[in-house]
């Protein structure tokens, strides 16, 4: 068999020029091609790691934020509440305070009725005491209330014991000013002629006295001497009655047994020595 060495030749050559075509215009646009596919792909897969990044880092942002505000609405919620709380105890204490200020308003009201009504009480009495002996002494004794009161008080200077004497002894030696006699009614020549005689014969000296009338004080006479005081007084009586009425409205009431009757044994009103 004889071969054409000039159709191989041309074979060769038509191949050869076909590889460089193909090369030239077919393969060297698909590889650019699939090159620029390549670097395409590479720059959306780093967008999207970068897009992912960035996602990641504003969701870590949001879920801080979203902690931080949950932080600091607890905590408002929580002042919130201590705020509430602190106020409600305000008020309470307000309140409370309120309260114990109108309740000691109303003990002050209380009390001051209460002593209004002692007082009341103690004048209406002293009132009917001083009308019913002074009836009593004229329609009995035939001697008004002033003259027994006189000869009473001239009767207890007369009586005073050593330690009162030596008081009032001493009080008229350290003072050159005259005693004084005060009475709530005016005392008659007689009456303080009496108690005149009786201060002089208590003391053993001759006494300077000035008498006054205090026809506001309460019935009774007294004599001060330089700080030393002797005086009878009704309000003696009315202290005791007062006290004894107070303590019977202070207790509730209980029915008692009648007492056995006693005999009535007649006393004279208490004096009262005292030293201012």
């Amino acid at each position: 068999m004889l071969i054409d060495w000039f159709t191989v030749a041309a074979q060769v050559i038509n191949f050869l020029i076909l590889v460089w075509l193909l090369k030239r215009f077919l393969y060297k646009p698909i590889l650019r091609a699939i090159d620029a596919r390549e670097q395409r792909i590479e720059t959306q897969l780093a967008d999207a790691d970068a897009t992912k990044a960035e996602a990641q880092q504003e969701r870590d942002e949001f879920l801080q934020k979203n902690k931080a505000f949950d932080q600091q609405r607890a905590a408002r919620l929580s002042q919130a509440t201590n705020e509430a709380q602190a106020e409600r105890q305000r008020l309470l204490d307000k309140a409370r305070q309120d309260s114990d200020a109108l309740r000691a308003e109303r003990q002050q009201a209380l009390k001051r009725e209460q002593q209004s009504l002692n007082a009341e009480l103690s004048r209406r009495t002293r009132e009917e005491v001083f009308a019913i002996a002074r009836r009593a002494l004229t329609d009995l004794a035939g001697a008004s209330l002033e003259v027994r009161m006189s000869e009473v008080f001239a009767r207890r200077l007369r009586a005073l014991n050593d330690d009162v004497k030596e008081g009032l002894t001493a009080a008229l030696e350290t003072s050159s000013a005259p005693v004084l006699v005060r009475s709530t009614f005016e005392l008659p020549f007689e009456q303080r002629a009496a108690i005149q005689s009786a201060l002089n014969d208590t003391l053993s000296a001759e006494i300077q006295v000035r008498f006054e009338t205090v026809p506001d004080g309460i019935s009774g006479i007294e004599l001060s001497m330089n700080g030393r005081k002797v005086a009878w007084s009704i309000a003696d009586y009315l202290v005791s009655l007062e006290k004894s009425v107070g303590e019977l409205l202070a207790e509730p009431f209980k029915p008692q047994a009648k007492p056995e009757a006693k005999p009535n044994s007649g006393t004279e009103p208490a004096s009262s020595e005292e030293a201012e």
